[in-house]
């Protein structure tokens, strides 16, 4: 018999703006962040294995297929917590770069749950898939919602916004990876000078004001990155000197984002980009 084949976009994020508010008892930080979506992706397809085994396999060699990957570990939280005893073999198409801010393995994670949902018929809602993805990381469960949200608490609770202005995502990876829990180790919240305002960014998306967006966003997050790795710095340089009309680290980075609005200036911006490093990708912001 036909083995039933189902596919997942993953797609990565953006942080538009992203507060650290306090550090938490629970280890964690308290945070806001408004987050979107952008069409660069990797795709996942899931298909159903005649025995009860997770396997896992992609057309990179630099990325784990075991328990260390977020999809792998997806899979085996939705067999542990519901008793799924079918297995299945995912193939992960990565197109994301890795350890990049953008959360590329939060997505792969919410597209194995999202996936495996359907393929093993568990019918869950997605507040469910949600909590689940909460448990494997603070990143998952927009990744499972998609669109825009404003994220709070550590990431976890969502409150879904209309989508910004429509424009071009220019993405630049200096070639480092920079480890999340690194920089959030080494921020010092009291040492912030001011923070990025929330209620500005909201009213430019509401009021679907580009340069209103642009002059909200903001990453307290750049405070560690652009001092530890000046390439992170030298990538938004470059990046406001080419003309983009908003530029911003991405999560902990080292990915930094430039918006543009027309599109006759994506090629100044990319051409000018592509001097510093080679994963340079242009993209849409997906509405």
């Amino acid at each position: 018999m036909e083995m039933t084949k189902i596919y997942e976009k993953a797609p990565a994020k953006i942080n538009l703006l992203l507060d650290v508010l306090r550090k938490r008892e629970d280890g964690f930080h308290e945070v806001e962040m408004i987050m979107t979506m952008v069409d660069v992706a990797d795709r996942l397809e899931m298909e159903e294995l005649p025995r009860d085994q997770i396997v896992l396999t992609s057309q990179v060699g630099f990325i784990p297929l075991d328990e260390k990957n977020l999809a792998f570990q997806a899979a085996r939280l939705l067999k542990e917590r519901y008793g799924v005893t079918r297995g299945v073999y995912m193939h992960l198409d990565k197109q994301i770069p890795v350890a990049a801010g953008l959360a590329g393995g939060s997505s792969d994670a919410a597209a194995a749950l999202r996936g495996l949902n359907r393929l093993w018929d568990l019918q869950l809602p997605l507040s469910e898939l949600e909590a689940l993805g909460a448990e494997l990381g603070s990143d998952v469960p927009f990744c499972i919602r998609g669109g825009t949200a404003l994220a709070t608490g550590r990431g976890e609770r969502l409150e879904s916004l209309q989508a910004p202005p429509q424009c071009w995502v220019i993405l630049a990876k200096p070639p480092i990876n920079v480890s999340t829990a690194d920089v959030y180790g080494k921020f010092r919240v009291n040492d912030l000078k001011s923070h990025p305002s929330i209620p500005d960014m909201l009213s430019a998306i509401s009021r679907q004001s580009f340069p209103d967006m642009c002059a909200a966003l903001g990453n307290v997050l750049e405070s560690v990155t652009l001092h530890r790795y000046p390439e992170v710095k030298q990538i938004k340089d470059c990046m406001v000197r080419a003309g983009a009309d908003g530029v911003l680290m991405s999560g902990s980075g080292p990915t930094v984002f430039g918006l543009v609005s027309k599109e006759i200036k994506v090629a100044r911006v990319y051409n000018a980009l592509r001097g510093f490093c080679k994963e340079v990708f242009v993209a849409r912001m997906l509405t």
